[in-house]
Parts: structure tokens; sequence; C-alpha cells
């Protein structure tokens, strides 16, 4: 997407993200997002190459908001969140991660809709593009979590990023029924999970 603003840019985005929520990808329609954003096929090409560029868009502007989001509610924890070691952040983040679906509806359903997209091109093509900063974010966190003697000393600051990565990544490849994404279901389901990874990386106290 070229950087420049153009008029009608939050209809556009607004009209995508209504399709998306509610529809599949190969199944989304271009020309009905357009025709309810108000804009032409000629201002739509000179921002976004296809129809690709624009879900690509739209779900990494879901994944910022969704950063900023949390980021801010950390802020709000800072001394208590500070203490805890990278274990108990992930635990945090998650539950914030919750509030974020709740107060962001839309993009909680966009996100559901996505993990519907497994098996397809799409789906590949976005992990890879949103893999590359979550991957750059966890490293900094696993940086800090060293030095704090977090983990056990025997496993390299490379390891422990892939791992925790790989394993966040996947997570709703084992979490993948309906009930599953009940959002009090999820908060549990991710606990287990993070206490697994503690099990097996983390310090023995």
């Amino acid at each position: 997407m070229k950087e420049k603003s153009f008029e009608r840019k939050a209809e556009l985005f607004e009209a995508a993200l209504d399709e998306f929520i509610i529809k599949n990808f190969e199944e989304a329609s271009l020309n009905h997002i357009l025709k309810n954003a108000g804009i032409s096929k000629g201002t739509f090409y000179y921002h976004f190459q296809d129809k690709q560029a624009l879900y690509l868009f739209i779900l990494e502007s879901s994944a910022k908001a969704k950063w900023e989001f949390v980021s801010n509610r950390t802020k709000e924890y800072t001394e208590d969140y500070e203490e805890k070691d990278i274990f108990e952040k992930f635990k945090l983040q998650a539950r914030i991660g919750v509030e974020f679906a709740i107060a962001f509806p839309k993009y909680y359903q966009l996100s559901k809709m996505f993990l519907k997209e497994k098996g397809n091109k799409i789906y590949e093509i976005a992990k890879d593009m949103l893999g590359s900063s979550t991957e750059k974010l966890l490293e900094e966190m696993v940086e800090e979590a060293i030095k704090n003697g977090d983990f056990k000393g025997k496993f390299s600051k490379d390891f422990l990023v892939k791992t925790i990565s790989y394993l966040f990544v996947h997570f709703d490849e084992i979490f993948y029924k309906e009930e599953d994404f009940e959002l009090q279901r999820m908060i549990k389901n991710l606990d287990h999970y993070v206490d697994f990874m503690r099990g097996g990386l983390g310090r023995s106290e």
C-alpha cells in the first residue's frame, strides 16, 4: 500500500473489515467493498495492488491495534508487570488480549475468520508477514527474561525465541473447536499452555 492517504480511506477500511469478518478471503467481493466504501476502482488500485494487499493491510492494522492496546494496558500494571517473570507476563498479556476482543469485537471476528483460512495460500502469506514483527517483539522479551534468569541456563536465546514463537503460532491448531473461542475458556487454555512452557523452559524454583 502507498503511504499517501486518500479521501474515503476510513470508509474503505470499514467496508473491507465488514466484508472480511463475514466472508472468507476467496468469497469476499472487492466490488462489494468498493461500492460500500464509495470509491472507484481507479482510486483503489492507485493505493493497493489487489484484494490480497487490502486483506493483508487489514490484518496488519488489526495486529498493530492489538499490540498498542496490550502495551497501553500493561503500562497500567507497570510496577506489578515489571516484577513478573516472562511466563506471568504472557498470562497477563493473554488476559489483556481478551479485553481487546471485548473492546474491538470486529477485530476479534476477523481473527476467527482468519483461522478458518488454514490450508489456503493466503493463510501462509499472512502468517509470514505477521510473524516477523511478532517475533521481534518476542525476542526483546526473551532477552530481558534471560537477564532476569527466567529460563534454564542451557537454552540459547535463538532456541527460546524459535520454540516459544512456534508454540504460540500453533496454539490455535490445538484449540480450534468452537467452544475453545469462548473468551474465558481461551484464558484458561492459555494459562495451562504457558504453565506447560514454564515446565520445560523455566528455571527450577
